[in-house]
């Protein structure tokens, strides 16, 4: 196994725990859930798109790294719109369904497929991003060594 497939299957598990986390969260704030069991939810189509950070992000970073902290965010918010804008429409017209449907979310959407809304979740989410690329580059090598690769 490479560092870049590893690190691939880490990010798909990180991102499908987090949506589970956040999902659950919001729908029980929000009121759709009304019970506190917190039953959050993601798709398998959902793994190879926050696996592709460990493709698409990793080398943009790398390459912004050291320009201010707001040409990062800027770049960060463009990059995950077109992800989740390019991934949504590819699922959608893969499976038949939209894989999640933004048309009434406050704020607007393009398509239903990405949210305006998230103006400030996708900069911040991009600039918390950054220490967890930089402990996997550091944290991958052994654990491939530790599995005999």
């Amino acid at each position: 196994m490479s560092l870049l497939l590893l690190r691939f299957l880490i990010y798909g598990c990180l991102g499908w725990c987090g949506e589970i986390i956040f999902t659950a969260i919001t729908d029980r704030l929000s009121g759709q859930a009304k019970n506190w069991l917190l039953m959050g939810v993601t798709s398998l189509w959902y793994f190879p798109m926050y696996g592709s950070i460990a493709i698409l992000y990793e080398p943009l970073h790398d390459l912004l790294r050291p320009q201010f902290f707001l040409i990062r965010a800027v770049a960060y918010l463009i990059g995950f719109w077109v992800i989740e804008y390019v991934g949504g429409w590819l699922i959608w017209k893969m499976a038949g369904h939209k894989p999640w449907d933004y048309t009434h979310s406050p704020g607007g959407s393009l398509h239903g497929l990405i949210r305006w809304n998230f103006i400030f979740v996708w900069p911040l989410y991009g600039l918390a991003l950054e220490p967890v690329h930089d402990f996997l580059v550091k944290v991958t090598p052994m654990l491939l060594q530790a599995m005999g690769g």
